[in-house]
């Protein structure tokens, strides 16, 4: 046998080999993370549905999850996805909360009052907005050349 055709067939063995050890790892914490699951758990599911675990029946690999009060579905084991971290909340003295201001509003200003803001109307279409430019500009670039 040629040297190189040994060499080849290690290579593919040990990329073999890093993929299969990965993709056993993935597996294994998949596994340890659904083997701990516990009742008043927040999770989410393989389809995005989120709830809290209510029952776990070990024999049926069965799980139990409520996601709103008095709604409760059965879901397999494998269907969970992970655990969902609660949300964390902002202290309500925070002022961080305001949204920022935006280049060109009413905000922008600190001299307007926020009462001018409410006052702002946005129409529904395009169709009340009027044209600007003149007809015979409508063919030319910015650079004032003609487009065709």
């Amino acid at each position: 046998m040629d040297i190189s055709f040994i060499l080849i067939l290690a290579l593919a063995a040990g990329a073999m080999f890093l993929m299969t050890s990965r993709t056993r790892k993935q597996q294994r914490e998949a596994q340890n993370f659904r083997a701990t699951l516990a009742p008043g758990q927040e999770v989410m599911t393989g389809s995005g549905m989120f709830g809290t675990i209510v029952d776990v029946d070990e024999e049926a690999d069965v799980i139990t999850i409520e996601s709103t009060p008095g709604n409760q579905s059965r879901w397999l084991r494998a269907a969970i996805a992970k655990l969902v971290d609660p949300p964390v909340e902002e202290p309500e003295g925070d002022e961080s909360s305001e949204p920022a201001a935006v280049y060109g509003s009413a905000d922008a200003d600190p001299s307007t009052s926020k009462g001018d803001v409410d006052d702002l109307v946005v129409p529904d279409d395009l169709s009340g907005l009027t044209d600007d430019g003149s007809e015979k500009d409508r063919g030319r670039r910015d650079d004032g050349t003609d487009t065709k």
